[in-house]
Protein backbone atom coordinates (compact mmCIF):
# COMPACT_ATOMS: atom_id res chain seq x y z
CA UNK A 1 0.00 0.00 0.00
CA UNK A 2 1.34 3.42 -0.93
CA UNK A 3 1.77 5.78 1.97
CA UNK A 4 -0.81 8.58 1.98
CA UNK A 5 0.44 12.01 2.94
CA UNK A 6 -2.44 12.99 5.22
CA UNK A 7 -2.54 10.16 7.73
CA UNK A 8 -3.68 12.42 10.55
CA UNK A 9 -6.77 14.27 9.34
CA UNK A 10 -9.98 12.29 9.46
CA UNK A 11 -12.90 12.57 7.07
CA UNK A 12 -14.84 14.28 9.86
CA UNK A 13 -12.13 16.88 10.35
CA UNK A 14 -11.86 17.45 6.60
CA UNK A 15 -15.59 18.02 6.14
CA UNK A 16 -16.56 19.72 9.41
CA UNK A 17 -17.62 23.36 9.53
CA UNK A 18 -16.31 24.13 13.00
CA UNK A 19 -15.37 27.76 13.63
CA UNK A 20 -11.98 28.86 14.94
CA UNK A 21 -11.45 30.54 18.29
CA UNK A 22 -8.62 32.69 19.61
CA UNK A 23 -6.44 31.55 22.52
CA UNK A 24 -7.38 32.75 25.99
CA UNK A 25 -5.72 35.96 27.11
CA UNK A 26 -5.73 37.78 30.41
CA UNK A 27 -7.72 36.62 33.42
CA UNK A 28 -11.37 35.57 33.31
CA UNK A 29 -13.89 34.14 35.73
CA UNK A 30 -16.66 31.60 35.16
CA UNK A 31 -18.96 29.31 37.02
CA UNK A 32 -17.44 26.33 35.19
CA UNK A 33 -14.19 25.78 33.31
CA UNK A 34 -14.07 22.82 30.92
CA UNK A 35 -10.67 21.45 29.89
CA UNK A 36 -11.02 19.72 26.52
CA UNK A 37 -13.38 20.23 23.59
CA UNK A 38 -14.33 16.74 22.47
CA UNK A 39 -17.82 15.36 22.77
CA UNK A 40 -17.56 15.24 26.58
CA UNK A 41 -16.31 18.79 26.96
CA UNK A 42 -18.62 20.45 24.45
CA UNK A 43 -21.68 18.45 25.51
CA UNK A 44 -21.03 19.34 29.15
CA UNK A 45 -20.48 23.00 28.29
CA UNK A 46 -23.77 23.05 26.35
CA UNK A 47 -25.74 21.38 29.15
CA UNK A 48 -24.43 23.87 31.70
CA UNK A 49 -24.75 26.96 29.49
CA UNK A 50 -28.35 25.96 28.79
CA UNK A 51 -28.87 25.77 32.58
CA UNK A 52 -27.76 29.40 32.88
CA UNK A 53 -24.19 28.93 34.15
CA UNK A 54 -21.24 30.84 32.72
CA UNK A 55 -18.84 28.45 30.99
CA UNK A 56 -15.30 28.69 29.55
CA UNK A 57 -13.97 25.87 27.35
CA UNK A 58 -10.17 25.56 27.01
CA UNK A 59 -8.77 23.46 24.16
CA UNK A 60 -5.05 22.78 23.79
CA UNK A 61 -5.17 22.37 20.01
CA UNK A 62 -8.09 22.43 17.56
CA UNK A 63 -11.71 22.28 18.62
CA UNK A 64 -12.83 18.62 18.68
CA UNK A 65 -9.55 17.67 17.01
CA UNK A 66 -8.57 14.93 19.45
CA UNK A 67 -10.27 11.59 20.01
CA UNK A 68 -13.74 12.81 18.98
CA UNK A 69 -12.48 14.09 15.64
CA UNK A 70 -11.09 10.65 14.83
CA UNK A 71 -13.95 8.42 15.95
CA UNK A 72 -16.19 6.32 13.71
CA UNK A 73 -19.31 8.17 14.84
CA UNK A 74 -21.47 5.27 16.04
CA UNK A 75 -24.33 5.98 18.41
CA UNK A 76 -25.19 2.62 19.89
CA UNK A 77 -25.71 0.84 23.19
CA UNK A 78 -24.27 -2.39 21.73
CA UNK A 79 -20.63 -2.15 22.74
CA UNK A 80 -19.07 -5.23 21.16
CA UNK A 81 -19.71 -7.87 23.86
CA UNK A 82 -20.02 -5.83 27.04
CA UNK A 83 -23.27 -7.13 28.58
CA UNK A 84 -22.21 -10.67 29.36
CA UNK A 85 -19.07 -9.22 30.95
CA UNK A 86 -21.04 -6.64 32.94
CA UNK A 87 -23.46 -9.11 34.45
CA UNK A 88 -20.61 -11.42 35.45
CA UNK A 89 -18.48 -8.63 36.95
CA UNK A 90 -21.11 -6.25 38.33
CA UNK A 91 -24.45 -8.07 38.29
CA UNK A 92 -27.71 -7.94 36.34
CA UNK A 93 -28.80 -4.55 37.67
CA UNK A 94 -25.56 -2.89 36.56
CA UNK A 95 -26.03 -4.34 33.07
CA UNK A 96 -29.60 -3.00 32.94
CA UNK A 97 -28.49 0.45 34.09
CA UNK A 98 -25.69 0.48 31.53
CA UNK A 99 -28.10 -0.36 28.70
CA UNK A 100 -30.65 2.21 29.84
CA UNK A 101 -28.10 5.00 30.29
CA UNK A 102 -26.35 4.41 26.96
CA UNK A 103 -29.69 4.18 25.15
CA UNK A 104 -30.77 7.39 26.86
CA UNK A 105 -27.66 9.14 25.56
CA UNK A 106 -28.49 8.01 22.02
CA UNK A 107 -32.00 9.43 22.34
CA UNK A 108 -30.57 12.64 23.81
CA UNK A 109 -28.45 13.25 20.69
CA UNK A 110 -31.53 12.75 18.52
CA UNK A 111 -33.58 15.13 20.66
CA UNK A 112 -30.89 17.82 20.79
CA UNK A 113 -30.29 17.57 17.04
CA UNK A 114 -33.99 18.15 16.47
CA UNK A 115 -34.25 20.95 19.02
CA UNK A 116 -31.31 22.89 17.56
CA UNK A 117 -31.98 21.96 13.93
CA UNK A 118 -28.56 20.34 13.50
CA UNK A 119 -27.94 18.58 10.18
CA UNK A 120 -25.47 15.93 11.32
CA UNK A 121 -26.33 13.15 8.83
CA UNK A 122 -28.15 11.24 11.56
CA UNK A 123 -29.31 7.84 10.34
CA UNK A 124 -31.10 5.11 12.29
CA UNK A 125 -29.40 1.76 11.71
CA UNK A 126 -29.15 -1.61 13.48
CA UNK A 127 -25.88 -2.47 15.22
CA UNK A 128 -24.18 -5.86 15.00
CA UNK A 129 -21.41 -7.68 16.82
CA UNK A 130 -20.46 -10.60 14.58
CA UNK A 131 -18.03 -13.46 14.15
CA UNK A 132 -16.93 -15.34 11.01
CA UNK A 133 -15.52 -18.32 12.87
CA UNK A 134 -17.76 -20.94 14.46
CA UNK A 135 -15.71 -20.82 17.66
CA UNK A 136 -17.18 -17.42 18.46
CA UNK A 137 -20.84 -18.34 18.18
CA UNK A 138 -21.44 -19.48 21.77
CA UNK A 139 -20.04 -16.22 23.16
CA UNK A 140 -22.29 -14.19 20.88
CA UNK A 141 -25.33 -16.21 21.86
CA UNK A 142 -24.52 -15.44 25.49
CA UNK A 143 -24.07 -11.75 24.62
CA UNK A 144 -27.41 -11.61 22.82
CA UNK A 145 -29.10 -13.15 25.86
CA UNK A 146 -27.33 -10.72 28.23
CA UNK A 147 -28.15 -7.68 26.06
CA UNK A 148 -31.81 -8.72 25.80
CA UNK A 149 -31.99 -9.27 29.58
CA UNK A 150 -30.49 -5.80 30.05
CA UNK A 151 -33.38 -4.29 28.12
CA UNK A 152 -32.10 -3.94 24.56
CA UNK A 153 -34.01 -5.10 21.49
CA UNK A 154 -31.36 -7.73 20.85
CA UNK A 155 -31.36 -11.03 19.00
CA UNK A 156 -28.92 -13.64 17.74
CA UNK A 157 -28.88 -13.84 13.93
CA UNK A 158 -26.90 -15.59 11.21
CA UNK A 159 -27.75 -13.19 8.37
CA UNK A 160 -26.50 -9.60 8.08
CA UNK A 161 -26.12 -6.95 5.40
CA UNK A 162 -22.39 -7.63 5.09
CA UNK A 163 -21.23 -8.88 1.67
CA UNK A 164 -19.69 -12.01 3.21
CA UNK A 165 -21.07 -14.80 5.38
CA UNK A 166 -20.90 -14.71 9.18
CA UNK A 167 -21.18 -17.57 11.64
CA UNK A 168 -23.38 -15.50 13.93
CA UNK A 169 -24.10 -12.02 15.19
CA UNK A 170 -25.83 -10.06 17.92
CA UNK A 171 -28.27 -7.60 16.35
CA UNK A 172 -29.70 -4.60 18.21
CA UNK A 173 -32.40 -2.58 16.51
CA UNK A 174 -32.88 1.16 16.11
CA UNK A 175 -29.40 2.43 16.85
CA UNK A 176 -27.85 5.39 14.99
CA UNK A 177 -24.82 6.86 13.24
CA UNK A 178 -23.93 10.48 12.55
CA UNK A 179 -21.29 13.03 11.57
CA UNK A 180 -19.89 13.74 15.06
CA UNK A 181 -18.28 17.07 14.26
CA UNK A 182 -21.36 18.38 12.44
CA UNK A 183 -23.29 17.63 15.61
CA UNK A 184 -20.72 19.40 17.77
CA UNK A 185 -20.70 22.39 15.40
CA UNK A 186 -24.36 22.84 16.27
CA UNK A 187 -23.58 22.70 19.98
CA UNK A 188 -20.74 25.19 19.57
CA UNK A 189 -23.02 27.68 17.87
CA UNK A 190 -25.57 27.40 20.66
CA UNK A 191 -22.92 27.60 23.40
CA UNK A 192 -21.85 30.93 21.94
CA UNK A 193 -25.44 32.14 21.72
CA UNK A 194 -25.88 31.24 25.40
CA UNK A 195 -22.85 33.31 26.40
CA UNK A 196 -20.28 30.51 26.65
CA UNK A 197 -16.66 31.23 25.72
CA UNK A 198 -14.42 28.87 23.77
CA UNK A 199 -10.66 29.13 23.29
CA UNK A 200 -8.36 27.03 21.11
CA UNK A 201 -4.58 26.88 21.45
CA UNK A 202 -4.94 27.19 25.22
CA UNK A 203 -3.27 24.25 26.93
CA UNK A 204 -3.85 24.22 30.68
CA UNK A 205 -0.49 23.61 32.34
CA UNK A 206 -1.27 24.46 35.97
CA UNK A 207 -4.28 23.63 38.09
CA UNK A 208 -4.84 24.84 41.65
CA UNK A 209 -8.01 23.24 42.99
CA UNK A 210 -7.98 25.41 46.11
CA UNK A 211 -10.17 24.24 48.95
CA UNK A 212 -12.43 22.22 46.63
CA UNK A 213 -15.67 23.37 48.26
CA UNK A 214 -17.25 24.66 45.04
CA UNK A 215 -17.99 28.10 46.51
CA UNK A 216 -16.90 29.97 43.40
CA UNK A 217 -13.29 30.72 44.32
CA UNK A 218 -11.84 27.24 44.62
CA UNK A 219 -10.09 26.62 41.28
CA UNK A 220 -7.53 28.49 39.23
CA UNK A 221 -6.33 27.30 35.82
CA UNK A 222 -3.27 28.68 34.04
CA UNK A 223 -2.58 28.14 30.34
CA UNK A 224 0.74 27.84 28.55
CA UNK A 225 0.53 31.55 27.64
CA UNK A 226 0.00 32.62 31.25
CA UNK A 227 -3.72 33.39 30.90
CA UNK A 228 -5.89 32.32 33.84
CA UNK A 229 -9.42 31.18 34.58
CA UNK A 230 -10.92 31.23 38.04
CA UNK A 231 -13.92 28.92 38.31
CA UNK A 232 -16.16 27.38 40.90
CA UNK A 233 -16.20 24.05 39.07
CA UNK A 234 -13.74 22.35 36.71
CA UNK A 235 -14.47 19.55 34.25
CA UNK A 236 -11.46 17.53 33.05
CA UNK A 237 -12.55 16.20 29.65
CA UNK A 238 -9.18 15.35 28.11
CA UNK A 239 -9.68 11.66 27.26
CA UNK A 240 -6.88 10.50 29.56
CA UNK A 241 -7.24 12.77 32.61
CA UNK A 242 -4.59 15.44 33.07
CA UNK A 243 -3.68 16.59 36.58
CA UNK A 244 -4.31 13.04 37.74
CA UNK A 245 -2.94 12.87 41.26
CA UNK A 246 -5.69 10.39 42.12
CA UNK A 247 -4.00 7.54 40.23
CA UNK A 248 -6.89 7.06 37.82
CA UNK A 249 -4.13 6.24 35.33
CA UNK A 250 -3.59 2.94 37.12
CA UNK A 251 -7.16 1.96 36.25
CA UNK A 252 -6.89 2.72 32.53
CA UNK A 253 -5.41 0.87 29.58
CA UNK A 254 -4.71 2.49 26.21
CA UNK A 255 -5.31 1.25 22.69
CA UNK A 256 -5.14 2.78 19.25
CA UNK A 257 -7.03 1.70 16.12
CA UNK A 258 -6.23 2.40 12.49
CA UNK A 259 -9.00 3.73 10.25
CA UNK A 260 -9.39 3.75 6.46
CA UNK A 261 -12.25 5.19 4.42
CA UNK A 262 -13.24 5.39 0.78
CA UNK A 263 -16.27 5.66 -1.47
CA UNK A 264 -18.40 2.68 -2.45
CA UNK A 265 -21.62 2.58 -4.51
CA UNK A 266 -24.82 2.95 -2.52
CA UNK A 267 -25.66 -0.64 -3.42
CA UNK A 268 -22.68 -1.87 -1.37
CA UNK A 269 -23.93 -0.22 1.81
CA UNK A 270 -24.28 -3.01 4.42
CA UNK A 271 -27.09 -0.98 6.05
CA UNK A 272 -25.84 -1.23 9.60
CA UNK A 273 -22.93 -0.79 11.98
CA UNK A 274 -20.70 -3.82 12.48
CA UNK A 275 -17.86 -4.85 14.76
CA UNK A 276 -15.91 -8.04 15.45
CA UNK A 277 -12.93 -8.83 17.65
CA UNK A 278 -11.58 -11.22 15.03
CA UNK A 279 -8.62 -10.32 12.78
CA UNK A 280 -7.27 -7.77 15.24
CA UNK A 281 -10.71 -6.13 15.43
CA UNK A 282 -12.75 -4.89 12.49
CA UNK A 283 -15.44 -2.20 12.59
CA UNK A 284 -17.54 -1.20 9.58
CA UNK A 285 -20.08 1.55 8.87
CA UNK A 286 -20.89 3.91 6.01
CA UNK A 287 -21.67 7.61 5.77
CA UNK A 288 -23.63 9.45 3.04
CA UNK A 289 -21.76 11.30 0.30
CA UNK A 290 -23.07 14.24 -1.70
CA UNK A 291 -23.11 12.27 -4.97
CA UNK A 292 -25.45 9.64 -3.55
CA UNK A 293 -22.72 7.12 -2.84
CA UNK A 294 -21.49 6.02 0.54
CA UNK A 295 -18.22 6.44 2.38
CA UNK A 296 -17.15 3.06 3.76
CA UNK A 297 -15.29 3.45 7.08
CA UNK A 298 -13.27 0.46 8.28
CA UNK A 299 -11.48 0.38 11.64
CA UNK A 300 -9.19 -2.19 13.18
CA UNK A 301 -5.63 -3.37 13.82
CA UNK A 302 -5.87 -2.38 17.47
CA UNK A 303 -2.53 -1.89 19.25
CA UNK A 304 -1.07 -0.29 22.33
CA UNK A 305 0.56 3.05 21.46
CA UNK A 306 4.28 3.30 22.06
CA UNK A 307 5.07 -0.39 21.70
CA UNK A 308 6.82 -0.02 18.35
CA UNK A 309 4.10 -1.64 16.24
CA UNK A 310 4.65 -1.47 12.47
CA UNK A 311 1.62 0.72 11.80
CA UNK A 312 2.29 0.87 8.06
CA UNK A 313 1.93 -2.91 7.97
CA UNK A 314 -1.27 -2.59 10.00
CA UNK A 315 -2.74 -0.21 7.45
CA UNK A 316 -1.80 -2.67 4.69
CA UNK A 317 -3.61 -5.52 6.46
CA UNK A 318 -6.67 -3.35 7.02
CA UNK A 319 -6.74 -2.29 3.37
CA UNK A 320 -6.33 -5.87 2.14
CA UNK A 321 -9.25 -6.97 4.33
CA UNK A 322 -11.51 -4.19 3.05
CA UNK A 323 -10.62 -4.71 -0.60
CA UNK A 324 -11.28 -8.43 -0.39
CA UNK A 325 -14.70 -8.01 1.21
CA UNK A 326 -15.87 -4.86 -0.59
CA UNK A 327 -14.79 -5.16 -4.26
CA UNK A 328 -13.91 -1.84 -5.83
CA UNK A 329 -13.08 -0.16 -2.52
CA UNK A 330 -10.01 2.08 -2.50
CA UNK A 331 -8.59 4.18 0.30
CA UNK A 332 -9.23 7.93 0.15
CA UNK A 333 -8.65 8.73 3.84
CA UNK A 334 -6.78 7.13 6.65
CA UNK A 335 -6.33 8.16 10.24
CA UNK A 336 -6.10 6.61 13.71
CA UNK A 337 -8.23 6.78 16.84
CA UNK A 338 -7.08 6.39 20.43
CA UNK A 339 -9.21 5.10 23.29
CA UNK A 340 -8.79 3.96 26.85
CA UNK A 341 -10.65 1.38 28.89
CA UNK A 342 -11.13 1.00 32.61
CA UNK A 343 -9.90 -2.17 34.23
CA UNK A 344 -13.39 -3.02 35.54
CA UNK A 345 -15.18 -2.38 32.19
CA UNK A 346 -17.29 0.62 33.28
CA UNK A 347 -16.27 4.19 32.33
CA UNK A 348 -15.14 6.60 35.06
CA UNK A 349 -17.50 9.58 35.19
CA UNK A 350 -18.22 11.97 38.05
CA UNK A 351 -16.34 13.72 40.82
CA UNK A 352 -12.59 13.21 40.66
CA UNK A 353 -11.47 11.38 43.80
CA UNK A 354 -9.39 13.49 46.27
CA UNK A 355 -9.98 16.65 44.20
CA UNK A 356 -12.98 17.98 46.09
CA UNK A 357 -16.63 18.16 45.20
CA UNK A 358 -16.16 20.67 42.39
CA UNK A 359 -13.76 18.81 40.06
CA UNK A 360 -15.16 16.29 37.61
CA UNK A 361 -13.69 13.79 35.16
CA UNK A 362 -14.88 11.51 32.35
CA UNK A 363 -12.71 8.78 30.86
CA UNK A 364 -12.46 5.06 30.11
CA UNK A 365 -15.08 4.77 27.35
CA UNK A 366 -13.39 1.76 25.70
CA UNK A 367 -14.02 3.05 22.20
CA UNK A 368 -17.68 3.96 22.76
CA UNK A 369 -17.27 7.63 23.51
CA UNK A 370 -20.15 8.95 21.44
CA UNK A 371 -22.93 7.66 23.67
CA UNK A 372 -20.54 7.52 26.62
CA UNK A 373 -19.50 11.15 26.18
CA UNK A 374 -23.04 12.47 25.93
CA UNK A 375 -24.00 10.38 28.95
CA UNK A 376 -21.00 11.76 30.89
CA UNK A 377 -22.10 15.30 30.11
CA UNK A 378 -25.56 14.71 31.55
CA UNK A 379 -24.11 13.11 34.69
CA UNK A 380 -21.58 15.89 35.30
CA UNK A 381 -24.11 18.63 34.56
CA UNK A 382 -26.45 17.14 37.14
CA UNK A 383 -23.69 17.06 39.75
CA UNK A 384 -22.61 20.64 39.02
CA UNK A 385 -26.21 21.78 39.45
CA UNK A 386 -26.30 20.12 42.86
CA UNK A 387 -28.57 17.28 41.79
CA UNK A 388 -28.18 13.54 42.38
CA UNK A 389 -26.26 11.39 39.94
CA UNK A 390 -29.07 10.06 37.72
CA UNK A 391 -27.41 6.64 37.50
CA UNK A 392 -26.73 6.11 41.17
CA UNK A 393 -22.97 6.18 40.98
CA UNK A 394 -22.65 3.32 38.49
CA UNK A 395 -19.86 5.21 36.74
CA UNK A 396 -18.45 6.97 39.83
CA UNK A 397 -14.62 7.23 39.56
CA UNK A 398 -14.41 6.65 43.31
CA UNK A 399 -16.22 3.33 43.21
CA UNK A 400 -14.65 0.28 44.78
CA UNK A 401 -16.18 -1.99 42.14
CA UNK A 402 -15.59 -5.72 42.04
CA UNK A 403 -11.93 -6.02 43.04
CA UNK A 404 -11.69 -9.81 42.77
CA UNK A 405 -13.14 -10.03 39.27
CA UNK A 406 -11.28 -6.93 38.05
CA UNK A 407 -7.93 -7.70 39.69
CA UNK A 408 -6.38 -9.67 36.77
CA UNK A 409 -6.98 -6.80 34.32
CA UNK A 410 -5.76 -4.21 36.82
CA UNK A 411 -2.61 -6.16 37.69
CA UNK A 412 -1.79 -6.80 34.03
CA UNK A 413 -2.10 -3.08 33.29
CA UNK A 414 0.34 -2.23 36.10
CA UNK A 415 2.72 -5.00 35.02
CA UNK A 416 2.76 -3.62 31.46
CA UNK A 417 3.53 -0.09 32.70
CA UNK A 418 6.30 -1.31 35.00
CA UNK A 419 7.74 -3.51 32.27
CA UNK A 420 8.01 -0.61 29.84
CA UNK A 421 9.43 1.72 32.48
CA UNK A 422 12.32 -0.64 33.22
CA UNK A 423 12.79 -2.78 30.11
CA UNK A 424 12.64 0.04 27.54
CA UNK A 425 15.27 2.01 29.44
CA UNK A 426 17.61 -0.97 29.51
CA UNK A 427 17.19 -1.58 25.79
CA UNK A 428 18.39 1.92 24.97
CA UNK A 429 21.80 1.15 26.49
CA UNK A 430 22.80 -0.18 23.08
CA UNK A 431 22.98 1.61 19.75
CA UNK A 432 19.21 1.91 19.35
CA UNK A 433 16.11 0.01 18.36
CA UNK A 434 16.70 0.55 14.64
CA UNK A 435 20.45 0.98 14.62
CA UNK A 436 22.65 4.07 15.02
CA UNK A 437 21.11 7.46 14.24
CA UNK A 438 23.56 8.16 11.40
CA UNK A 439 22.28 5.08 9.53
CA UNK A 440 18.66 6.23 9.46
CA UNK A 441 17.06 6.56 6.05
CA UNK A 442 14.35 9.20 5.31
CA UNK A 443 11.19 8.37 7.25
CA UNK A 444 12.98 6.15 9.78
CA UNK A 445 13.51 6.70 13.49
CA UNK A 446 15.33 5.17 16.42
CA UNK A 447 15.90 5.56 20.16
CA UNK A 448 19.55 5.78 21.20
CA UNK A 449 21.47 6.27 24.42
CA UNK A 450 22.93 9.76 24.61
CA UNK A 451 24.98 11.35 27.35
CA UNK A 452 21.96 12.71 29.18
CA UNK A 453 19.54 9.83 28.66
CA UNK A 454 17.55 8.09 25.92
CA UNK A 455 17.20 10.18 22.77
CA UNK A 456 14.50 9.84 20.09
CA UNK A 457 15.82 10.54 16.60
CA UNK A 458 13.90 10.81 13.30
CA UNK A 459 15.14 11.55 9.79
CA UNK A 460 12.47 13.36 7.79
CA UNK A 461 11.77 12.97 4.07
CA UNK A 462 14.22 15.77 3.26
CA UNK A 463 17.01 13.97 5.13
CA UNK A 464 17.12 16.27 8.15
CA UNK A 465 17.55 14.72 11.60
CA UNK A 466 15.23 15.68 14.46
CA UNK A 467 16.25 14.72 18.00
CA UNK A 468 14.35 14.98 21.28
CA UNK A 469 14.48 13.34 24.67
CA UNK A 470 12.87 9.90 24.56
CA UNK A 471 11.59 10.20 28.14
CA UNK A 472 7.87 10.99 28.31
CA UNK A 473 7.22 14.14 30.30
CA UNK A 474 4.20 12.56 32.01
CA UNK A 475 5.73 9.86 34.22
CA UNK A 476 9.05 9.06 32.56
CA UNK A 477 8.49 6.03 30.31
CA UNK A 478 10.48 5.73 27.07
CA UNK A 479 8.60 6.60 23.88
CA UNK A 480 8.59 4.60 20.64
CA UNK A 481 8.03 5.65 17.02
CA UNK A 482 4.78 5.27 15.05
CA UNK A 483 6.03 4.93 11.48
CA UNK A 484 2.70 5.69 9.76
CA UNK A 485 1.68 8.77 11.73
CA UNK A 486 5.31 9.76 12.35
CA UNK A 487 4.83 10.45 16.00
CA UNK A 488 6.52 9.48 19.26
CA UNK A 489 4.18 7.61 21.59
CA UNK A 490 4.36 6.57 25.23
CA UNK A 491 3.51 2.91 25.98
CA UNK A 492 2.53 3.60 29.59
CA UNK A 493 -0.31 6.12 29.37
CA UNK A 494 -0.64 6.93 25.67
CA UNK A 495 0.86 10.43 25.44
CA UNK A 496 1.80 11.33 21.87
CA UNK A 497 4.37 13.82 20.56
CA UNK A 498 5.42 15.25 17.21
CA UNK A 499 8.86 14.63 15.74
CA UNK A 500 10.11 17.88 17.33
CA UNK A 501 8.61 16.98 20.70
CA UNK A 502 5.39 19.03 20.71
CA UNK A 503 2.52 17.49 22.70
CA UNK A 504 -0.13 16.04 20.40
CA UNK A 505 -2.09 14.13 23.00
CA UNK A 506 -1.98 13.96 26.80
CA UNK A 507 -1.82 13.22 29.62
CA UNK A 508 1.62 14.77 29.13
CA UNK A 509 1.51 18.56 29.46
CA UNK A 510 5.08 19.43 28.48
CA UNK A 511 6.90 18.74 25.20
CA UNK A 512 9.84 16.41 24.87
CA UNK A 513 13.04 18.37 25.32
CA UNK A 514 14.84 19.05 22.04
CA UNK A 515 18.34 17.67 21.57
CA UNK A 516 21.10 18.60 19.11
CA UNK A 517 21.34 15.71 16.61
CA UNK A 518 24.93 16.64 15.76
CA UNK A 519 25.97 15.74 19.31
CA UNK A 520 24.66 12.17 19.28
Amino acid sequence: MNRLADTGESYWMRTAALPSFAPLTGAVEADVAVIGSGIVGLSTAWELARAGLSVVVLEANRLAGGVTGHTTGKLTALHTAVYDTLRSKHGDEAARMYAASQSGALRHVIEVSGELGIDCELERRPAFTYCEEAEGVDALRAEADAARAAGLDASFVTETGLPFPVAGAVRVEDQAQFHPLAYLAGLVEDIGALGGRLHEGSRVTQFDDGDGDGDGDGCRLTTDSGATVTAGHVVIATHHPVFDNTLLSTRLTQHRDLVIAGAVPAGQDPSGMYITQENGKRSVRTSPLADGGRLLIVTGEAFTPGTGEDTEAGYARLQDWAEQRFPGFSVAYRWAAQDNSSTDTLPLVGRMPTKGDNVYVATGFAGWGMTGGVLAATIIASLVRGEEDPWGGLYDPGRVGSPVRSAPTYLKAQWDVGKHFVKDRLETLGDGTNGPAEDLRPGEATVVRAGDGPCAVHRDDQGELHAVSAVCTHLGCVVAFNNAERTWECPCHGSRFGIDGEVLQGPALKPLERRDPTEL
